[in-house]
């Protein structure tokens, strides 16, 4: 059979292909056996085209021998869960409030809907992969969130209720442990159980953040629908430290839901992860671009 021409414009292709891989391999060797906790949320779980890309992502990353742990979130698609049912969301700071009869739908969303399409894309891709829920082996011990806010009047600190909205209180690392000598791929359900059994809805940054924490991850990866953290002019800043951050809240600079997800790769640092990422995740192939080149795509924090 004759050979097909390559074309001036294939070649060309070809030789940014081979420059790419060239450029991974370092990266590659450095992160052979590392643990990468990477949080998949927002707009690129509502697109078909991002969650496959990201799901054969997740398969490479366990193909060249990293550790990745999946915790993805859902918010959406509650939210169009309890609308269909003629359940009221409401939030306060960014949480939803939710009594028993929301956490009962939150877990049934989250762990029996979202978790299992997130398996079956990576499975699809060539990997194999494991729905879990933070009630499975005991996997997420949670508490009930107390927040406080000052009424503007009287200058009272008052309790505000979010109902079953926890936070973790301990992480099980024994079944992490345990994957990682496997081919499977750990997909988390961001649902923890309290003391006494009760169901508890947790913010998906803080369960991805918990986790990196309790494992001493490589890195915690958080995809969003913002470039990173960015700077007063609005450009993206590709590395900062923890001091910078801080007094990026404190100027302002840094603000509404930002704050929270910087906050969690604090945390996640203050307890030995190497470093934190926040990414686009309506870029394709983000995670790949962030982890396997010299200059990234988002914002690593240290």
């Amino acid at each position: 059979m004759d050979k097909k021409p390559i074309l001036n414009e294939d070649i060309t292709k070809l030789l940014e292909k081979s420059r790419i891989l060239s450029e991974a391999l370092p990266y590659m060797k450095k992160f052979n056996g590392e643990t990468f906790v990477i949080k998949f949320g927002g707009a690129a779980m509502g697109d078909e085209e991002l969650a496959k890309n990201f799901a054969r992502d997740v398969v490479l990353l366990k193909q060249v021998g990293i550790n990745p742990i999946v915790v993805h979130g859902g918010g959406p698609q509650i939210g169009q869960m309890l609308e269909r049912l003629k359940i009221k969301s409401e939030f306060v700071d960014g949480l939803r409030v939710t009594d028993k009869e929301t956490v009962e739908i939150v877990e049934m969303v989250l762990c029996g809907r979202i978790n299992k399409w997130i398996v079956q894309n990576i499975i699809e891709a060539g990997g194999t992969a494991i729905g879990l829920s933070g009630k499975d082996a005991g996997l997420i011990k949670a508490k009930r969130i107390r927040k406080t806010k000052k009424d503007p009047d009287s200058n009272i600190e008052k309790i505000l209720d979010l109902g079953f909205v926890g936070e973790p209180t301990y992480i099980n690392p024994d079944i992490f442990v345990a994957l990682e000598e496997t081919d499977i791929i750990p997909v988390i359900a961001p649902i923890g159980v309290g003391e006494d059994g009760e169901t508890y809805n947790i913010n998906a940054d803080t369960a991805a953040g918990a986790i990196a924490a309790s494992l001493v991850a490589q890195k915690l990866i958080m995809l969003t629908d913002v470039a990173g953290v960015l700077d007063k002019d609005k450009k993206l800043i590709s590395k900062i430290n923890q001091p910078k951050v801080k007094k990026m809240i404190a100027d302002g600079t840094i603000s509404g839901g930002m704050i929270p997800k910087a906050e969690t790769c604090m945390k996640a640092l203050n307890s030995n992860v190497e470093a934190a990422h926040i990414l686009n995740g309506k870029i394709p192939h983000v995670l790949l671009l962030e982890i396997f080149t010299e200059h990234g795509s988002g914002t690593m924090m240290v």
